[in-house]
This record gives structure tokens, sequence and C-alpha cells, in this order.
């Protein structure tokens, strides 16, 4: 049966008042401004060491005067003062680049302009004899040369006190109950604008609130119809059951009926909203104020993405995850996984003190003498590492173990792809680009990846790649990029080039031009395909259907012609030959563009997953044959449910033949359950480290609480590194890859005028009292070794480095939008640089390495090849012991196209054998490539399967499956 290939036609109707807002609805405008920083010390590198930098495609045009950079910069007069702005930002950006204060709810550096709150109204001058001006909205004004406003003039004020009050009158008064109240957005602009009186004394309208779901509360009585919250769900993450209903003071927003947002990045929602209508439902159940949280710098640890984030912390539990600006990675934004996935950390699952097998709970002391004890009776030990683990805790089992017989501890698959991947970094001229990259790229080609699932913030960067043509319709037109609803009124249904060649269904299919449904084997020749139609040098592809030569000229015309084509694959449906064909790509593009490194972006699984195959540790089968062998009789894993990385009999057999089992890890999991031995390791929240993201950028995390109960550091329990930093030290030393992850934050002696930087706000209250319960004298705050923050409120109150920043707040700012107190301009890179440091480069692709396209699968006549399907809510496993996240979560399933259904018989609901003892019901995918089956990845009431393009025959499966 021929593969599916879909079009969509962008029939989106034109924007109007029935959109929301009079005169038509406002939307989403992302900031394009196409440039790089020079590589130096705002990279991470100590002194500016320099790092290697492949050139590619995202790079704009020299600039210019009309850049508004040195040479052309504009000048404005604010209250009688000049000031140097930057051209073509509008006037609110301007003034909150330079460090000023000016109201304003509407506006967002990520969405921009559509003047819908009225707040941010500044007096503007005609010329130096008018001394009266008039009212102008700063969002929707472009700076000028020569520009004479005033922000404090009494006209000027008068007018933003004049249009907080009218925004209030419907406001209630319950600040001290709401849950946004300290960083209240607000709150920060009714202080700044002086309204501390309400006259108003006429009945307040009132709102039904509803049930969002899991994640996200819902107060509409505080709404002050900024528009915010449906620009971003709409606009900006694609979602669709958020609208506006009714007009003036009835104005609503929320779903045309009760029931869960379905879209994957509505927690954003939290920080978007100015006011407490969305608030964190997760925190609510153990709700806290923002000053009283304890934070620290920190990075997702659920995908490979590496966003940055701020974990909180009171009594002892971790309450809330926020969002850690990065100007590269995460911007203002996490995935619903990233911001709700937390609960492993106070989960029933949490292991606080060691467990043996023969005894009762071990106390740290005994834990220590019976580890000590098993490792010297040990006649050979084999370690097996984890992608979730931090590179010093997987050094430190390294250098236990010794480097031979240390293990990477993922599927072989899986394993196979990284090693693939890795090569295709370090020989093809790649340039593995950054989520602000990707967010520029004007011709996307996706091979065999969701990213929504296994990338999610990726996802959304994608979003606003497609928006590039109608950018540049702008350009055209000489409309500004911050006037949103002006741009996408121009563009109508224009974008930017998206191709999808899948197995399944993706969440990015509403926005793809075209859409390529076949197996993995397929999609890799496809990509093989238009390597070869970019660069005749490239092999041929023998034997391509016609309508997939058709796509492969259409997706080489649209690379060829971009100036930035992006390339995203990874790992997610586990093919080598998918790979491969990336790098063909690559090869072929840079052969015809000077040996310009092409951008590519790889998904990777878990938040250690590349820097786990940069350490190039052994295959777990390896493991499986040495202690079948005898060559030694003891494991040591560290943080890794073998059970989830291969098939449940091989990892029953290892486990057996093993005489002594010692697991390290924060959750208890079935391979912990058969150990002889389990040490408690500390969760990210409560230990330090170094995370390699699937950029290849190096990123530090930090400890926002101590260890619970006898928890430690996992790499202590392994190795005689007295601090951190002399474990990092040692693996910068040992392994050359890794020299420079030294650099990529301060170390444990930085001091800013000899004082640590707190955790804790200096308004954090109660901590003379915290512990009244257990004893009256209150006792001294922990002492952190290992970096430069101290478990306390005192200490350097600013000039905090970017990595090592655990919150934003500045004077008359507590809410989230503080940030643009932090940046170098509003929107753009934090001051003092982004955290973290690129490790890998991409290879020059000198050679240009061609190697022979896969060949054409047979098809199968009664059986179906098995391809893993990734979701965000479900395969990530410490996120599943989140109960929001598990509610999110499908069942066990077996997902079948439905021609193949009728086919082979089968029907909707009815269960059949996937493997021994594994019963799923059908799923019928509309959608899903002829020919295959998709399996749920990573469920954890369903076992480990192989479903690398793996045949599986219905009633079979015990012969196909063994």
């Amino acid at each position: 049966m021929p593969d599916k290939i879909v079009r969509n036609d962008f029939g989106r109707p034109k924007a109007g008042p029935q959109d929301g807002l009079q005169g038509g609805s406002p939307h989403k405008i992302v900031r394009n401004d196409f440039e790089r920083p020079k590589a130096g010390p705002q990279d991470g590198l100590q002194g500016g060491s320099p790092h290697k930098i492949v050139r590619n495609d995202f790079e704009r045009p020299k600039a210019g005067p009309q850049d508004g950079l040195q040479g052309g910069s504009p000048h404005i007069e604010i209250d009688g003062k000049s000031y140097p702005v930057k051209a073509g930002e509008n006037l609110l950006q301007a003034i909150l680049s330079l460090g000023l204060d000016l109201p304003y709810f509407c506006w967002h550096p990520a969405m921009g302009s559509v003047g819908a709150c009225r707040q941010c109204g500044v007096i503007q001058f005609k010329d130096a004899d008018d001394t009266q001006g008039r009212v102008v909205m700063a969002c929707m004004t472009p700076v000028a040369e020569g520009m004479r406003i005033s922000l404090q003039g009494p006209d000027a004020k008068a007018f933003r006190a004049g249009i907080l009050e009218l925004l209030m009158t419907n406001h209630p008064h319950d600040c001290p109950v709401c849950e946004e109240g300290g960083e209240c957005h607000l709150q920060d602009m009714t202080v700044m604008t002086g309204h501390t009186f309400r006259q108003y004394r006429g009945l307040k309208r009132t709102h039904r609130n509803q049930d969002l779901g899991p994640f996200i509360n819902h107060e509409m009585n505080r709404c002050i119809a900024c528009y915010r919250c449906v620009r971003y769900y709409q606009d900006y993450c694609g979602g669709e059951d958020l609208q506006v209903f009714a007009s003036h003071n009835h104005v609503y927003f929320g779903r045309h009926e009760d029931g869960t947002l379905e879209n994957e990045f509505s927690g954003n929602l939290v920080e978007v909203c100015p006011t407490g209508v969305f608030t964190d439902k997760t925190f609510s159940r153990h709700y806290s104020r923002k000053w009283d949280l304890q934070t620290a710098p920190s990075v997702c640890v659920h995908c490979g993405i590496g966003c940055n984030t701020s974990p909180g912390e009171r009594y002892g539990s971790l309450r809330r995850i926020v969002n850690r600006y990065h100007g590269e990675i995460n911007g203002y934004f996490l995935c619903d996984r990233g911001r709700f996935g937390y609960g492993f950390v106070n989960g029933p699952a949490r292991l606080h003190q060691a467990r043996s097998a023969e005894t009762a709970p071990l106390d740290v002391h005994a834990a220590e003498n019976r580890l000590r004890a098993m490792l010297e009776d040990a006649k050979g030990i084999i370690g097996i590492g984890s992608p979730r683990a931090s590179l010093e805790a997987n050094f430190a089992l390294r250098e236990r173990v010794g480097a031979e017989r240390f293990h990477a501890g993922i599927g072989g698959a899986e394993h196979g792809c990284l090693r693939t991947l890795l090569d295709l970094i370090r020989n093809f001229p790649v340039h593995l680009v950054s989520l602000r990259e990707a967010e520029r790229a004007d011709a996307v080609f996706i091979l065999g990846e969701d990213p929504t699932q296994t990338a999610p913030r990726l996802a959304l960067a994608l979003r606003q790649a497609v928006r590039n043509r109608a950018l540049a319709i702008a350009d055209e037109l000489g409309i500004p990029h911050w006037q949103d609803a002006a741009v996408r009124e121009a563009a109508q249904a224009e974008k930017s080039p998206l191709f999808i060649a899948s197995p399944a269904p993706t969440r990015l299919d509403d926005i793809a031009v075209r859409i390529c449904r076949a197996s993995p084997q397929t999609i890799a020749r496809l990509g093989f395909a238009v390597a070869h139609g970019i660069c005749p040098e490239a092999p041929a592809v023998s034997n391509l259907p016609p309508e997939h030569e058709a796509l492969a000229a259409e997706i080489t015309q649209a690379l060829t012609s971009a100036e930035r084509p992006l390339i995203v694959s990874g790992t997610g449906c586990l093919s080598e030959d998918a790979l491969r064909a990336v790098g063909q790509i690559a090869a072929a593009l840079a052969a015809t563009r000077g040996g310009q490194a092409t951008a590519v972006h790889f998904a990777v699984p878990e938040c250690n997953s590349l820097g786990l195959a940069m350490m190039e540790a052994q295959p777990l089968a390896h493991a499986f044959q040495t202690i079948e062998a005898g060559r030694a009789d003891t494991l040591l894993i560290l943080e890794n449910d073998l059970y989830r990385r291969a098939d449940r009999t091989a990892i029953d057999a290892l486990l057996t033949r093993a005489r002594q089992v010692i697991v390290i890890d924060h959750t208890l999991h079935a391979t912990a359950e058969r150990a002889h031995l389990v040490l408690p390791a500390a969760s990210f929240a409560e230990t330090e480290g170094t995370l390699i993201s699937s950029e290849g950028r190096a990123q530090r995390f930090f400890a926002a609480m101590q260890p619970a109960g006898d928890s430690r550091d996992g790499w202590r329990w392994l190795g005689p590194w007295p601090h951190l930093d002399d474990l990092t030290r040692a693996l910068a030393g040992s392994l050359p890859v890794f020299q420079q992850i030294t650099a990529c934050a301060p170390g444990a002696a930085f001091r800013i005028a000899g004082q640590k930087i707190p955790r804790q706000p200096h308004r954090y209250s109660g901590r003379t009292a915290m512990l009244a319960d257990v004893r009256i004298h209150e006792p001294k705050p922990p002492e952190d070794t290992d970096s430069a923050l101290a478990f306390s409120m005192e200490g350097a109150a600013t000039d905090h480095p970017p990595a090592l920043n655990p919150f934003v707040w500045a004077p008359g700012w507590n809410s989230n939008q503080a940030v643009c107190k932090f940046q170098d301009e509003a929107g753009g890179h934090l001051s003092g640089g982004d955290p973290g440091i690129r490790l890998l480069g991409g290879g020059d692709g000198a050679e240009r390495p061609w190697s022979p396209p896969p060949e054409a699968e047979a098809p199968l006549a009664d059986a179906l090849r098995l391809v893993p399907l990734h979701h965000i809510f479900g395969s990530d496993e410490t996120s599943m012991h989140s109960a929001a996240v598990a509610e999110r979560a499908p069942h066990p399933y077996l997902a079948i196209a439905p021609e193949d259904a009728t086919r082979l018989g089968l029907a909707e609901g009815e269960e059949v054998e996937l493997a021994p003892d594994v019963w799923l019901p059908v799923k019928l995918l509309s959608g899903l490539a002829a020919g295959v089956a998709g399996v749920p990845a990573g469920l954890p009431d369903l076992p480990f399967l192989a479903t690398a393009s793996r045949p599986w025959k219905p009633n079979e499966a015990g012969e196909e499956m063994s």
C-alpha cells in the first residue's frame, strides 16, 4: 500500500472581530533579529577562551545603520535626557531595554504588540517648541531619531493612573488569598502607577470558573482582559481549545466547556498571565509565597533540550518549577512535562534510606560498610551508568569500575543511534543549532521524529520558524515585526515550508506543508533521495516510488532556496539509517554552499543522553556477556531501571547470575527491588552536576535543598573526591572531550565582595520559627561546600553571574517580568552571557563521506513492523511519578492503521498478544503509516519491547518477539 502524503493548504480564516478583539484579533510576533553574539567570556569560557563556532546560514547579513547598531543608533529624549536606542524597536521595548520603568500588560517580548491594554501611555512631543504633546501607546510607537517623550510628566502619569483605575474596577480585592500575590505583575504595575485608592463602589461582574485539568487553576474574576493568554495559547503554541468569549465587562477567557487544556505548553499561562487568572494547580496543593521559597538555578531533567529552570523548596519538599530565562534555549517558556513533572522528588517511591535484601533498612554508616565489603569481595565489577545522571556521577562510576567495564545503561538500538549521531556531529558539516537559531529557520525538514513528544521545547521553536515567511512579507511592506496584528494580516496563510516524514501523526502536522507517512527505513531512503537531489555526487536512490520522488524534489527545492535551512531528526524512531540520511543532506547542502555547515538539531531522549554517549561507554549487551561468561560477579547500577532498557527475561537472567547487585538511585523501581543493596541518591533538586544538552551545551545545575533523609549525591557513594569541583576537574583532565566543562559555571570558591549568593529571597520569612516544634534554638544554616550558593537569605544581593542566579527580582519588579532587568535588551540575551558552554562543533565535511542508501523494504503480507510512539506524558520515567502528569498519560495500546486492521482482521479494542504475556488493546490510528504498528514507549505499565522496526504477526507474538 503506498505511503500517505498529506497536503496542508493553511486555510486559516482572515483575522477579524470574531477572533475576540474589536477591529481584528491581536496576534503574536516573534522577534527575529538574526544576531549572534561573538564568542567570548559571555559564553562561559574563562578569560574568553575561544571555542569552535561553525559558520552557518543563521547569520544575518552584515549589520548596518538600519539595525540600530554602532554608527547608526538613533537617540531619543526621555524627560529631558538623551538615550541611544536600537532602530526598529517599539518605544516600550526600548524603554525597558534602557532599564527604565513603564507599566504595561498586553505586550510580551515573545509575542509583540497589539495595544490592547492602553497602560503604557506616554507623552510624545512634536518638536522642541511643543510643550503639550499627545498621548501615545509606547508599545505601538516605533522609535525614531530625535523623538522626545515624557514618562514622568503629570499628563502621562495621570493617563496611566486613569487606565489602571478602569482596569481595576472589576478586579477583586483578594490579593491576600490570591496565589499570584507577591509575584503578581498587576501588583507591580499598580504600585508603579501610584494607584493606591479605589473609588469604584459599584457591583463587580463575576464569572464562573472552569476545571481546566490537573495543571491549571482558573479564576476569571481576576482578569483585566489583556488578551495575553489567547495570543500565547492560540498564536504562539498552536492551541485550539482556549478562546475568548463575549465582550466588554463580560469578556471571558476559557474553554467552550470544562475540560483539560489539551496543549502541551498550557502551563506557561501561569507565567504569561499578568494576574492570578491562571495559576499552578500542583503548587496549590502545598502552597507557599514566592518569597518563602528557597530556589536555585537548575536544568530540566525530563528530556535532552536542557531548558533552564528554578525549582523552589519549602520545609524540605520541592514545591514547584518555574521557567528560568535562557536566551539561546527555552527563552520564556517550558513544556508542561518540565514544569509539572517534579513530583518524583517528593513522591512515595522516593528512597530516603539504604535498603538491604537481607536486613532491615540501614543507617548511613552501616550502608557504607556494607558497600565497602561488597566491593572488596567482588571478583569483578560491572558499572552501568545512566542518561539521567550527571556527568560527574557517571564519571565517578567509570573511575570506580574502570573504563573497560563502564556501560552506557541504555537499549542497544538507542546506543547505536547515539553513536551514529556523535559520528555525524564530529565528521560531517553540521552545526547543532540552539532553539533561538531554530526559530530563525526559513525551511525545515523533520525526519522520523515527533518533536512535541521527544523534545517539546524544540517543537515550540519550530512553530515560530514557520512564521519567518510572514516576517519576510512584513519586511517587504515596511511593517515592523513587533506590529503583530499587522504582520498576521499582511501574511494571511503564508508560512515558511516545513516538511515532516514520520511513521505516525505528529502535533506539528497542522503547520506542515507536506507530510509523508512511512516506515523508518523508507523515511531514510527519502532523506537520501533529498541529498542526491541537492548534490548529484551523493548516491542516488533506486526503486523510489513516484510520489516519494516528487516529494524529494519539492523538499530539495525548499532547502536549496532557503537562506537558513534546518534539518531535525533524532533517536525517536530508533533508526540509524534515518540519522545517516541527515548526514548525507548536511554534506550535500555544504557542497553547494561553499562548505558552510548545515543547521541540524538532533532530539535525544534524556537529560544527559548526549553526555553519556560522549563518554563512549560499552553497550549494555557487553555487560550481559561479561556476567554470563563469569568474568564479573557484581553489578553496580547508577540511577537506572534496567527493565526499561532491555527485555525483562534478559534482565531477570542478568540479575540472577550476578552474585551481588548494588543500585544507587533516588527512586524505587523494579531493578532496585531485586538489588542486594540499594543506596539512596539525591535528586536533581538536592545535588549539583553537569548535563550536556542536545545542542552540545554543558550546563551546571545546583541544589535547591538539602538531600532528604540519608540521601547523598550519587557520586559521593562512589569515590574519594571531597568536593564537586575536584570531581569536575578530574573529569575534565581525564576525558579531553570534557576539558572545558570547568568553565560552564563559576566554582564553589566564587564570591561577590567576599559573599556567597543566597538561595533565599531577602524577604524570606519564618526562619527562626520553622523548626520551633523541634527545638527552640535556630539551627545553623547548612553549609554548601560544592557551590557558590548559600542556604541562607544573607549574601550578595546583586550582580549574580547568570549561571548562578537563583531567581529574578528587582526593586518594583516582583513577578517573572523582572527578567527584563537581567537582559542586554528586553527579549534578548542575559547580561553577562547565557549560561553554559558549547562542547560540540561540527566536522568540516571536506571529504563529504557519502554512504549508500538503505535497500527498499520488502512488503510484509501478514505482519507489521513495530515502531515506538513517544508521549510527552507517559514516556519519561521520572515525570510519571507526578500525579498530574500520570493523569495525562495514555493507557498501553497497540496502534494500527485502519486499512491494516481490516487486512489483518483486527478490530478497535481487540486484545492481541504482542510478546509473551503482553496483551494490548488495538487502537485504530488514522494517519499511521501502512505496514507499521506503533507501541507506546516507556509507559510504566508496559514492559520493554524491541520496537526498532521488528516484524510482528498477530497471534504469533511469542515466536516473533522471543
